[in-house]
């Protein structure tokens, strides 16, 4: 997998474009099923960049990397002219290994699974507006870029071929990946917004910037469809996991098939979630 990483301020609260660039093709490799092992890093810096700045994101690159246990054994850098980089882009590309037995893809998904979560909504995406925009919360917000291999070898252990579908909840945020897995499976599916985790704060951020929780950009969360009689195993192994300590299981694959998603409100009403239209929050991973 390859991926390339923009986001401004280069570093924020809770993380920086090393760790997201490595976290995020990390996380497309255990999105697979896959066992990450090796990433190539690129580097296009604009001239002015602090030494300071670029020695930490290299650090924190180096960190994630040790923390998701992959080796970066390639790499790369151009310098371009002030003002044409926006400070540094960097590009990942990743390699992984997917174990015998393990098929995971959206289209297994099938009527009766599960959808679980494994943690909070929006941490990213009101992380880095927050910086952006100066705004302050009494609790301020941190972003939950994490690398999720060693999570998802947990669920895979736990649930075994009951796992059928991962996805992170990157751009578009849970919004887009339950619409995309309605779509690829081919059946209706139910959130329950009670059971979906969002910390006040960032609720409160949303809805003083107009924006819904179910959309923004989170680079630490995945979203699992396994059977129903796996459920109950696979929550309690990503609950005992330092990245899954609030997963919750938010919703139901039913049997309808027009590829359809709704939302059970607080208030017993259902409400379409429909997949989001352009980018709420632009250049944050």
């Amino acid at each position: 997998t390859t991926d390339s990483y923009v986001v401004k301020p280069l570093r924020f609260r809770g993380g920086d474009i090393g760790r997201l660039a490595v976290s995020g093709t990390v996380n497309d490799l255990a999105m697979a099923g896959a066992r990450p092992l090796y990433l190539s890093l690129g580097l296009i810096l604009e001239e002015g960049l602090a030494f300071d700045d670029l020695a930490a994101i290299l650090d924190s690159a180096q960190a994630t990397a040790h923390e998701a246990g992959v080796s970066v054994v390639c790499g790369d850098t151009k310098v371009v002219e002030r003002g044409a980089a926006d400070g540094c882009f960097i590009n990942t590309s990743g390699i992984g290994v997917i174990p015998a037995g393990v098929e995971i893809a959206m289209e297994r998904a099938r009527p009766g699974d599960a959808i679980l979560l494994n943690g909070t909504l929006g941490d990213h995406g009101v992380a880095i507006m927050s910086e952006r925009e100066g705004l302050r919360f009494d609790t301020p917000v941190a972003s939950d870029v994490a690398p999720l291999a060693g999570l998802v070898a947990a669920i895979l252990d736990a649930g075994g071929e009951a796992v059928h579908s991962l996805r992170d909840a990157t751009r578009g945020g849970l919004g887009m990946v339950v619409c995309e897995l309605a779509e690829s499976c081919g059946r209706d599916i139910e959130l329950d917004e009670a059971k979906i985790p969002i910390r006040p704060e960032v609720q409160g951020a949303c809805d003083l910037l107009g924006l819904d929780p179910l959309y923004v950009a989170n680079e630490g969360k995945v979203a699992v469809a396994c059977a129903a009689e796996a459920a109950g195993r696979v929550l309690a192994a990503m609950q005992a996991h330092p990245l899954g300590r609030s997963a919750a299981l938010i919703g139901r694959v039913l049997d309808g098939t027009k590829g359809r998603v709704a939302l059970r409100t607080l208030i017993g009403g259902r409400r379409v979630v429909d997949p989001p239209y352009g980018e709420q929050l632009p250049r944050i991973c």
